[in-house]
């Protein structure tokens, strides 16, 4: 499936999914992660959305502390897109049948969103949006890459009690999101927090408040830029 062919949304896809799925092709995408021409490793996402038990829900993954980039941190599925990938599309959910188990045959994709740049892994990202059309049991596929797999409801990251700014180890501060044991931040948490406004989740909450992370989390790896 190529970009252009993802940008149309099929039948059967939820109203607000749809909706979200228009407007964060055309997102805006900050000066700081527009890709330099011809610069870094092309990568792809993919943000999977279903509905479970407590409506709207994202897939994530918790990354393995010992690896080179975004060690332990959570995250969408995904990695590098290999020569034999057919695009980011066919990368993104070949990673999330790898990392995630996700079977490929119940998902559907609906658009591509702009590709971003994180300068300190030195990725050019293509986040794949996609609808769980047929939600599947999932789990590490590889326990050396990826530790734990959570499905986490979009209300309870857009409860403002789950919303912080915290300091990154860049020293820029950025948004954060407990979900569970976890604290999503970087790159990831950017790009929630652009799909929450997006999708209409938003709820006001403390951005102007920076802090330390919780007590007993550490920040590994880069941050998004």
């Amino acid at each position: 499936m190529t970009a252009a062919q993802a940008g149309r949304a099929e039948p059967g896809v939820p109203g607000w999914l749809a909706d979200l799925a228009r407007s964060a092709r055309a997102m805006a995408v900050p000066d700081a992660m527009r890709p330099p021409p011809g610069g870094g490793r092309r990568s792809a996402i993919l943000i999977l959305l279903g509905t479970g038990p407590a409506g709207p829900d994202v897939l994530l993954v918790q990354r393995s502390a010992s690896l080179r980039n975004h060690a332990g941190q959570p995250a969408f599925p995904g990695g590098a897109v290999d020569d034999g990938d057919d695009g980011a599309v066919a990368a993104a959910l070949r990673e999330a049948a790898e990392e995630a188990l996700v079977d490929p045959a119940g998902v559907q994709v609906l658009t591509v969103l702009p590709e971003m740049y994180i300068s300190r892994s030195g990725y050019r990202v293509s986040p794949v949006l996609a609808w769980w059309r047929e939600p599947g049991p999932v789990a590490p596929g590889n326990p050396a890459e990826v530790t734990a797999v959570a499905r986490v409801a979009l209300a309870d990251l857009a409860d403002p009690a789950n919303r912080m700014m915290v300091r990154y180890p860049s020293g820029q501060p950025g948004p954060a999101f407990r979900a569970g044991p976890m604290l999503v931040w970087g790159f990831t948490a950017f790009l929630l927090d652009r799909l929450l406004a997006l999708g209409g989740w938003e709820l006001p909450w403390d951005a102007a408040t920076v802090s330390e992370p919780p007590g007993g989390i550490s920040l590994a790896g880069p941050g998004p830029s």
